[in-house]
């Protein structure tokens, strides 16, 4: 065979037969996507609830709205957030073309398209599709949803802390440092200081303070001035997922300010939840409520003993001085000492590590390897359109894994991957601890000067110390 050399500059073809044609054998996991969603009618049902956004009477057909669902899950699966990044993926691949049902001939959506439709189409539209995949899971007998855990997290909004500006005044932070230096004297009216003279006077001077009451971020106004866990103070928002129990699957998720306190969300969140099982089709009543110490108020507890049926597992949070009772009333003391006897037993201490790793485990699936920590969309409405089908995809990957095994599109080359670490580690160890063949001939040679020719149990195997010692597997 001769060597074929790659030509830069090539001459296209004027003509090209079907046959001649790039085709693919199609992914496995999108494969069974695909038929999961076309058995459940998913595309008939998705047509239906956005024939109303579109007009009836003319214009060209728009983009199906299950190709622009189904590339939004794409970015789940690939870990990919930028609209731009999902638009060349789905481009690129042809066996996702052929998940998103496009022929060979067909354009795939442009990015700018996913924008448009995604401004056209309501947040009612966008949850709607995340109550299907909880009906889909319902149907399947794959939901539970009597214990719930709940917690959140921050999310990174699309703007800099270089974008706050002052709520008063619309002063922005450099002219607002510039001004407090001239009015102590360091800085004439005429003078305009240096970036580091204006940044060591804003780190030594007293009373430092930047409050979500004061500043507002001029890019993103929903955004709020919050601290992650890493200790850095960024523009964010707060996530807030509602998970059940016994599947895993989250059963509401909210986007809410950053500065929104847990446990004055926690009653809302149940809410939605509930009514998310409720239009998904199950009957089941949340009933038992696990959530960590951050989650625990006096009034939450009272409330929810007062106007639910949740019993409430929640650590209770150490006091300096302990807990002083004469200034709460009789029902909330009992709505707090009920929670901590829950929450002390055996049951509240198991559902506690139980609810770390379901709610730890659905954050890291969406916001880590999901790539949804940081936001690329800004606006309250607007990321919680993209988190609503995030969650969407991940229930569906739950649904997946339940179903066939598989709940990534990802997760064959993990188990490819896991099965070769594993056969390098054997590998290391082998090496590392070599085997003295020697010592297993000297014991066979042991072995065999206690008995005698006839009771020998190697004389039925072989009279080759060599071949007995393979025969038995050593």
């Amino acid at each position: 065979m001769a060597l074929g050399r790659r030509k830069s500059v090539q001459q296209q073809d004027l003509f090209i037969t079907a046959e001649d044609l790039p085709r693919s054998v199609g992914h496995v996991f999108y494969t069974k996507l695909n038929r999961l969603l076309d058995e459940a009618g998913f595309d008939s049902w998705i047509e239906k609830l956005c024939n109303p956004y579109y007009s009836q009477a003319r214009g060209r057909p728009g983009i199906p709205p299950g190709v622009y669902f189904r590339m939004l899950l794409v970015g789940y699966f690939e870990g990919i957030q930028s609209q731009r990044g999902i638009a060349w993926r789905c481009a690129d691949s042809l066996s996702i073309r052929q998940f998103l049902g496009l022929k060979l001939t067909d354009h795939s959506p442009d990015h700018s398209s996913l924008t448009v439709i995604r401004e056209r189409l309501p947040d009612t539209v966008h949850e709607s599709v995340f109550e299907w995949v909880l009906k889909l899971a319902s149907e399947k007998k794959l939901l539970g949803g009597k214990t719930v855990a709940v917690d959140s997290t921050t999310l990174e909004a699309d703007a800099a802390m270089k974008s706050i500006v002052r709520r008063d005044t619309g002063e922005d932070w450099r002219s607002y440092v510039i001004g407090l230096m001239r009015a102590e004297g360091l800085v004439k009216e005429n003078e305009e200081p240096s970036d580091e003279e204006i940044r060591r006077f804003d780190k030594n001077r007293k009373g430092k303070k930047v409050s979500n009451e004061d500043w507002v971020s001029s890019t993103d106004p929903s955004a709020k001035i919050a601290r992650m866990k890493d200790g850095t103070t960024h523009l964010a928002y707060k996530a807030e997922h509602v998970v059940d129990m016994k599947s895993g699957m989250i059963l509401g998720a909210e986007v809410t300010s950053a500065d929104n306190p847990d446990s004055q969300s926690l009653e809302d969140s149940l809410h939605k939840a509930q009514i998310h099982l409720n239009e998904a089709g199950s009957d089941t009543e949340i009933q038992e409520v696990a959530a960590d110490k951050g989650y625990h108020s006096t009034e939450t507890l009272s409330e929810l003993a007062e106007h639910t049926n949740y019993r409430t597992y929640i650590p209770e949070p150490k006091l300096p001085g302990g807990r002083k009772w004469s200034k709460y009333t009789c029902q909330q003391r009992q709505a707090v000492l009920a929670n901590r006897r829950r929450a002390k037993g055996n049951k509240g201490r198991k559902l506690q590590r139980s609810r770390s790793e379901k709610v730890e485990r659905t954050f890291a699936h969406l916001l880590e390897t999901g790539g949804g920590r940081r936001c690329r969309l800004r606006g309250t409405v607007k990321i919680q359109k993209r988190y609503f089908l995030m969650t969407a995809a991940y229930n569906l990957g739950v649904v997946m894994r339940m179903l066939f095994g598989v709940g990534t599109s990802r997760s064959l080359q993990g188990v490819m991957r896991a099965v070769f670490s594993h056969f390098l580690a054997v590998q290391m160890l082998y090496e590392a601890f070599p085997i003295d063949r020697g010592a297993h001939y000297r014991a066979d040679r042991r072995i065999r000067n206690r008995f005698t020719s006839s009771e020998c149990p190697f004389q039925k195997l072989s009279r080759s110390p060599e071949i007995a010692i393979s025969s038995t597997g050593c």
